[in-house]
């Protein structure tokens, strides 16, 4: 199940879950993450309906989790779930995970955290320089990676630094792809101005819901601001309003742009998956809730 946020992937997975007698097994790079829950948008317990979710509240905020971390747990989970004759419903918006679970990862270099720390103090100290050095590095790699996406862009500079060729030249060593599984890809593809709308207003709701609050108790728990999930949308304008940055309402607001913008560049990504069986709406419409569950039996056929 892909689409983009606030499509209403949850809620088609678990009315799918509920008919096939699955279970939903998350893809989502945030909600792995224990005490971020109203702006990871976390489906409450008593809205799961009954239906198990797995690879949610996963790790601390402080540890590292990489694409290839989820690619085990979630593949662990994956075969867990069948061995009880369930089904596996997969659901979320991260992308690069779905891929690495699918297709697998390339064998790269493994991590160097000196050469990272490095990198990491140039980008503070001049914003999106290393954007501009991977351009001209490696100009495949930076086309695809926003000039947004630290961690990717860094990802990106590592491997070509370390290996001296481009990360987009490595891609085709040693994937493992899944098997054993036959997966059944929907996409959700809503009207645009109707999700921008149902964007707009989530933002404000997670606001009103307490994101500010949720903040300050993270904080005061240990968890620095520096730490990962603190990087995602809300939660960065959250603690801007915090440090005095943004007023409650310039907060909303930023948060409201940015999450239309990557709403966007998911679609852009997902639109590349092949054999997507895309449904025009959302998640919690009936109609699609029909189409969805009929493309799936007939699947199984």
């Amino acid at each position: 199940m892909l689409g983009p946020t606030g499509s209403g992937k949850s809620e088609l997975a678990i009315s799918i879950a509920l008919a096939i007698g699955g279970e939903i097994v998350s893809c989502d790079s945030l909600q792995i993450y224990r005490h971020f829950d109203i702006g990871t948008a976390k489906v409450p317990g008593h809205a799961r309906r009954g239906v198990p979710h797995h690879l949610i509240d996963l790790i601390e905020p402080g540890q590292i989790f990489t694409a290839g971390d989820y690619k085990r747990e979630a593949r662990a989970a994956l075969r867990e779930i069948a061995e009880r004759g369930r089904i596996p419903v997969v659901v979320g918006g991260t992308g690069f995970y779905l891929r690495a679970l699918l297709e697998g990862l390339f064998q790269g270099p493994a991590r160097d955290p000196a050469l990272r720390e490095r990198l990491a103090e140039r980008e503070q100290r001049r914003p999106f320089s290393l954007h501009r050095i991977l351009a001209r590095l490696d100009p495949g790699a930076a086309l695809r990676i926003h000039n947004n996406d630290k961690n990717k862009t860094i990802r990106a500079l590592e491997v070509r630094l370390l290996e001296g060729k481009p990360i987009s030249e490595l891609f085709s060593r040693g994937r493992d792809p899944l098997y054993g599984f036959r997966p059944i890809k929907l996409g959700l593809n809503p009207p645009r101005a109707l999700l921008n709308e149902r964007l707009d207003a989530r933002a404000a709701e997670i606001f009103d819901a307490g994101l500010i609050q949720e903040v300050r108790n993270i904080l005061s728990s240990g968890v620095p601001p520096g730490a990962k999930p603190f990087e995602s949308l809300g939660y960065q304008q959250a603690l801007q309003f915090l440090n005095g940055g943004l007023t409650l309402a310039q907060a909303i607001q930023s948060t409201q742009l940015e999450t239309r913008q990557y709403a966007k560049r998911q679609l852009t990504w997902f639109r590349k998956e092949q054999d997507v069986h895309w449904l025009e709406g959302f998640g919690d419409q009936g109609e699609v809730q029909s189409q969805a569950l009929s493309i799936v039996r007939e699947s199984e056929i």
